[in-house]
C-alpha cells in the first residue's frame, strides 16, 4: 500500500475582511488594512485554533495576511513567504468582476486573463513552491494569505489544475485544513467560518 509523503495537516487561513474584500473589489498587490470586522474574524480564527502547534508558520508579504497572522497568535513564529502573496490582477487591480465584464463579458480570473497581471500558471508554479515546503515540514502547518492564492494552493494539493481552484470559494476570516485520505491528497476541512 502506498503511503501519503507526509502525515501533517496543512491549514489554509485566509486572512480578514478589508474594505475591497466586502465590495467585490479584486485585491492583489494593494495593501490594505484590516477592517474592525477583519480583525474580529482574525481573533476568532485564533481562538478557533486555539493554541494548535505547528512547526512551520507562513505568510503573505502583504498587511492583512500578517495581521490576521498576528491576532490569531501565530505573528512570532510567521516566515513571509513572497510566494504566499495574492494573484497580481494587473490592469484589473481594485476593480469588480461586473466591472471588468463590461468589456469584457464572461471574464473570470479562472477563464480569462489579467492584463499586466499574473497568468494562472504563474500563480500555479507560486503554489507548487508553498505545497513542497509545506510536505517538506515534519508537522502540521499554517498558511496566513489571501483568497485566490489559497484556492490555487488546494487545487494544486488535490492534485487538479490551478484553474479548479473555481470550485473552492473562500471567505475572509476562515478555517480550512489540507490533508490526506489514505494515500491521497484530500481537502478536510473547508470554509469553516470560526
Amino acid at each position: 500500500m502506498n503511503v501519503p509523503p507526509t502525515n501533517h495537516d496543512v491549514w489554509v487561513l485566509r486572512h480578514g475582511a478589508t474594505e475591497w474584500s466586502m465590495n467585490g473589489r479584486h485585491t492583489g498587490r494593494t495593501d490594505l488594512p484590516l477592517l474592525d470586522i477583519g480583525r474580529r474574524q482574525a481573533e476568532a480564527v485564533g481562538r478557533m485554533l486555539n493554541g494548535r502547534h505547528f512547526v512551520l508558520v507562513l505568510v503573505s508579504p502583504l498587511a492583512r495576511a500578517q495581521e490576521t497572522c498576528h491576532l490569531a497568535g501565530y505573528g512570532s513564529q510567521a516566515v513571509v513567504d513572497d510566494d504566499l502573496r495574492e494573484w497580481d490582477y494587473g490592469d484589473y487591480e481594485g476593480i469588480t468582476t461586473e466591472q471588468i465584464r463590461l468589456s469584457d463579458p464572461g471574464w473570470t480570473v479562472w477563464s480569462g486573463t489579467c492584463p499586466g497581471g499574473e497568468t494562472t500558471a504563474e500563480v500555479a508554479a507560486r503554489a507548487d513552491r508553498v505545497i513542497a515546503r509545506a510536505r517538506a515540514a515534519d508537522g502540521d502547518v499554517a498558511l496566513f494569505a489571501h483568497g485566490h492564492i489559497l484556492r490555487v494552493v488546494t487545487a494544486r494539493w488535490c492534485e487538479l489544475d490551478a484553474v479548479e481552484g473555481r470550485r473552492f470559494p473562500l471567505d475572509t476570516g476562515t478555517v480550512n485544513v489540507l490533508g490526506w485520505e489514505y494515500e491521497h491528497a484530500a481537502l478536510r476541512r473547508w470554509n469553516d467560518v470560526p
